[in-house]
């Protein structure tokens, strides 16, 4: 049911961004290998080994519910797909396990995962009641109850602050402390409710849920999100091949702010822009395949309204 309904974001977009860099190393080495950092349920990865019969793919996930269904998925082409249950900023790690120096592509769809979102009891939509947990691998790391049960304000207020934006964090705070202390904050829809009760009506009119800067901000916190970009995007770039390229989709402006600054401090030269001539090591090393970002069309909107707030943006190595 799960594979049914899941539709990957920018897929064919996706493939075609990636397919010079491997149809490059297939020609040159007679066969490619490409990162999948955020496997999901394989649909990228599907349509990339159907596309390539010369194509291996390392797909990773922290994810050990989406990684079964994901193996299922691409069964057909197993033999060419390496899973690695683990967060992808252990990219430069898992490819030294495996004795690999070089990759020729890295996909990245970033964020919460359409099954996470689907499955009540995982605890990361505001509009069901669950248990609070939002963590995108069950089997370690704190819940977003025990982040709740445990911050201090300044702490909660923190994270309100950089990670959802909230400019009535330090009500919402106070108003976790104290349902902490009658052990009346179990679920995520007392979650909504407090957050809902925290901020005044006239601010609630518009904007949506107000409950959403408060979930996203915890889950972000939960999974280190930022902070696994922050290591993992560089780690990718220095593992790729000569005209190899990484493509990233982002779902809000904090990821996306991240990957703009690597990419852009990657396809700037050092060279002082008055001179008439490149110094030596001072070219970019990479090159925009996109200038700027893309967004969903209007057509994969209506069919996952998942993309809508998407970004995607694409760099290729031209410089060792």
């Amino acid at each position: 049911m799960q594979e049914t309904r899941h539709i990957p974001v920018a897929l064919n977009r996706c493939i075609d961004l990636l397919t010079p860099a491997i149809e490059k190393a297939i020609t040159s080495r007679g066969h490619a290998l490409v990162i999948d950092a955020t496997l999901g349920l394989g649909g990228h990865t599907r349509a990339l080994l159907e596309k390539f019969a010369d194509l291996r793919v390392i797909g990773f996930d922290r994810d050990t519910a989406a990684i079964e269904i994901a193996r299922e998925a691409v069964a057909p082409y197993g033999d060419r797909l390496t899973i690695i249950h683990a967060v992808y900023d252990q990219i430069s790690s898992t490819l030294e396990e495996l004795n690999i120096s070089h990759i020729d592509g890295a996909l990245f769809d970033l964020g919460v995962s359409s099954m996470q979102l689907d499955e009540a009891e995982r605890g990361f939509a505001y509009s069901q009641d669950a248990p609070l947990d939002m963590r995108m691998d069950q089997s370690q790391g704190l819940t977003a109850k025990e982040i709740l049960d445990s911050y201090d304000k300044s702490a909660l207020v923190r994270i309100l602050r950089a990670y959802g934006d909230e400019k009535f964090a330090p009500r919402i705070a106070d108003n976790i402390i104290a349902a902490r202390e009658n052990n009346s904050l179990n679920t995520t829809r007392e979650l909504a409710d407090l957050v809902k009760e925290s901020i005044p009506a006239p601010a609630r009119r518009t904007g949506g849920n107000p409950a959403k800067r408060t979930f996203q901000a915890l889950r972000i916190e939960v999974n280190q999100e930022l902070e696994v970009l922050e290591r993992a995007i560089p780690a990718a770039m220095d593992a790729l091949n000569l005209s190899g390229r990484i493509v990233v989709m982002s779902y809000q402006s904090l990821e996306d702010k991240i990957v703009k600054s690597f990419f852009t401090k990657a396809c700037t030269s050092t060279t002082p822009r008055n001179l008439p001539i490149e110094l030596p090591n001072s070219a970019a090393k990479f090159a925009y395949v996109i200038t700027g970002s893309e967004s969903a069309t209007e057509t994969e909107i209506a069919e996952n309204p998942r993309a809508q707030s998407m970004r995607l943006r694409a760099i290729e190595r031209v410089a060792a």
